[in-house]
């Protein structure tokens, strides 16, 4: 075997023998990214961070057609939503309502509204202040699935709660 084999053979026997020490691997370090044992700052695993409560929480509610009534569903979610929101007093929220594709502009655009202030109207029920949270309708003008079908019509008529930092007051 010539000299540049034997280099590059020995060398990747080192980086793996460095990798192979069992004794020093812990299970709470599998998804340990900052070494203090939690979560690092911001990633969906830090339960204060706003990519947690999108993924872990959930950031949507869905409605029924044509209706703006939280469904049980809606109401367990907006529940999660209200007790991280009040947990987290450095952000505020902008909840956005949509619609699928059918109907007018107008109708959709009002319909998106209501949708969005029935989730509104709860989380103050449910404790937030008014005061950091706020409502845009985007009707049918922003949908996340497009076709003609009632899978993406239904995925289409939502409430979305939007994150933002340092807006409180």
């Amino acid at each position: 075997m010539k000299r540049p084999a034997k280099v590059v053979l020995a060398c990747a026997a080192l980086a793996l023998a460095a990798c192979s020490n069992a004794t020093d691997y812990d299970d709470t370090n599998a998804v340990n990214l900052n070494g203090s044992g939690a979560a690092a700052a911001g990633s969906a695993g830090d339960p204060t961070s706003p990519a947690y409560f999108q993924q872990a929480i959930g950031d949507r509610v869905l409605f029924v057609v044509d209706q703006s009534t939280l469904t049980d569903e809606a109401r367990v979610i907006l529940t999660a939503q209200a007790d991280w929101l009040i947990a987290n007093i450095d952000y505020s929220a902008v909840i956005e309502g949509h619609a699928d594709e059918q109907g007018t502009r107008e109708y959709n655009l009002a319909l998106g509204e209501r949708r969005a202030n029935a989730a509104r109207e709860f989380l103050i029920s449910r404790g937030v202040a008014g005061t950091r949270l706020k409502v845009v309708s985007f009707g049918k003008e922003r949908p996340i699935e497009i076709c003609s079908d009632e899978s993406c019509y239904a995925k289409n008529r939502r409430a979305v709660t939007v994150l933002s930092s340092g807006l409180t007051g």
